[in-house]
């Protein structure tokens, strides 16, 4: 109480209400790659990455520019003998590097995406390097909002063995903080799987899930009047001509050029359209809930066709024990994700990701609503009072359904105090020592109906 010495009336305000736990974020996404207006070094001078939250992919162009333009070589022929009218082929030239986070954001956000954020690790002119990306990891770390990892633009702009390195740090940094996931795509090409899981090194799987293949988008490629060459298909060829050039002279050709090269889709690795989901079912059912069994928007559908048999090697191995989540396409419902396990397949603990995202959101709320009892009287009424603040919390995960059990009790528990959890000896350092234990819901990953024949009875 304070202390008054001047007559007077004084007004205390008491609070009487406990303190409770603010569930944290759980679908920040952080997109590593490089951008249009992105940093640059000059000399042996360190890269420093630039990181930025955005919301939509105007802010995204404010602040990082747009894509890199492709290039295209449209070969046309003449009709009438004169001029170039009718288009024969067209082709794409790719560029020297891949950079696809511009496209990555764009499918993001088409498939429910919300806020993110986007750590720039160089510009269009840059070389790529696993350097650059763990710089921009180092970065991220720094970072307390994001909850998601992605390494997009690594996996094409990076050898195999330069990207698998990446994804260990990745998966390290998530074990360390302990407040986010990485989702990592696996390598187009033959024996993709197998390299995958030979390559990975890391003891940090259930921090992370791996999704395949590659999908084949509704995205278009952007590109520039400038940057589609235009060639006569009948020798002896003129000199070439670009699409500004036949803007306004030549409107039936151009015309059917954009036409063509907008018919020209984008592959992505999953990813990006992965972490929309896990935002969008996070956000409409709660991240207790599988990111499976959800249709992809903006797609048309995976490169690869995967059977059920192809399946069943993705979701199990034995040896590595690195499962890898499906995506696959079928008739009359689209394109699903078709898996929701981490790359610790084989750990009964933490095989499945929302499982593992559950414990993180529940970890990070309770260590962030606790703060409070710092340095406060190391005693039963502290204790109580963070007890109570738990409890209260994980009941109301419980009656959302996030937790097991049909009771509270049989959901849940906290114990805290001397004697429960701490010694005397614990008191006299310090330590406050809260043991809490959840019963986290697990996916119906396999439902098997049983039928027998029922005999006829008189």
């Amino acid at each position: 109480m304070a202390s008054y010495r001047t007559p007077g009336v004084y007004v205390e305000e008491i609070s009487t209400l406990p303190p409770s736990v603010a569930g944290v974020s759980t679908a920040v996404p952080a997109f590593i790659g490089y951008t249009e207006l992105g940093p640059t070094t000059s000399g042996s001078d360190p890269l420093i990455p630039v990181v930025a939250r955005i919301s939509t992919m105007l802010e995204y162009r404010a602040l990082f520019g747009s894509a890199l333009p492709s290039g295209f070589t449209a070969t046309a022929r003449a009709t009438n003998g004169v001029s170039l009218s009718e288009l024969a082929t067209l082709v794409r030239t790719p560029p020297a590097h891949e950079f696809r986070l511009y496209y990555s954001l764009s499918h993001y956000f088409q498939n429910g995406g919300g806020s993110c954020y986007v750590v720039s690790i160089g510009n269009y002119d840059a070389i790529p390097s696993k350097e650059d990306f763990i710089a921009g990891l180092a970065a991220l770390e720094k970072e307390d909002e994001p909850t998601l990892i992605l390494l997009t633009d690594a996996v094409d702009l990076l050898s195999a063995d330069d990207y698998y390195t990446v994804c260990g740090q990745a998966l390290a940094q998530c074990s360390k903080l302990g407040d986010r996931f990485t989702i990592l795509d696996v390598l187009a090409g033959t024996n993709a799987v197998s390299d995958f899981r030979n390559k990975l090194q890391s003891d940090h799987l259930s921090y992370g899930a791996a999704y395949y293949p590659y999908l084949q988008t509704t995205l278009s490629y952007e590109y520039t009047s400038t940057s589609v060459a235009i060639v006569d298909q009948d020798p002896p060829a003129p000199a070439a001509t670009t699409l500004e050039t036949i803007r306004t002279s030549n409107t039936a050709l151009y015309n059917q050029i954009k036409t063509t090269i907008a018919q020209q889709r984008v592959e992505l690795p999953p990813s990006p359209a992965i972490a929309g989901v896990y935002a969008s079912v996070d956000r409409e059912r709660g991240v207790w809930k599988a990111p499976a069994n959800v249709s992809l928007a903006a797609v048309i559908g995976p490169v690869t066709k995967i059977t059920n048999e192809d399946q069943a090697s993705l979701n199990d191995d034995p040896n590595a024990g690195k499962s890898i989540n499906a995506i696959r396409a079928f008739t009359g419902k689209g394109t699903l994700v078709w898996g929701a396990r981490t790359l610790a397949g084989n750990d009964n603990e933490w095989r499945y990701v929302p499982v593992r995202r559950l414990f993180i959101m529940i970890e990070e709320s309770v260590q962030k609503a606790s703060a409070f009892a710092v340095f406060e009287p190391n005693d039963a009424t502290t204790w109580l009072k963070v007890k109570a603040m738990i409890e209260s919390y994980l009941y109301g995960l419980w009656e959302q359904g996030a937790l097991a059990g049909s009771t509270p009790e049989a959901a849940y528990f906290v114990q805290v105090g001397l004697g429960k959890t701490m010694t005397p000896q614990d008191v006299l350092e310090g330590r406050m020592i809260v043991e809490i234990g959840v019963a986290a819901v697990r996916p119906a990953e396999f439902i098997i109906l049983r039928f027998t024949h029922k005999l006829q009875q008189a």
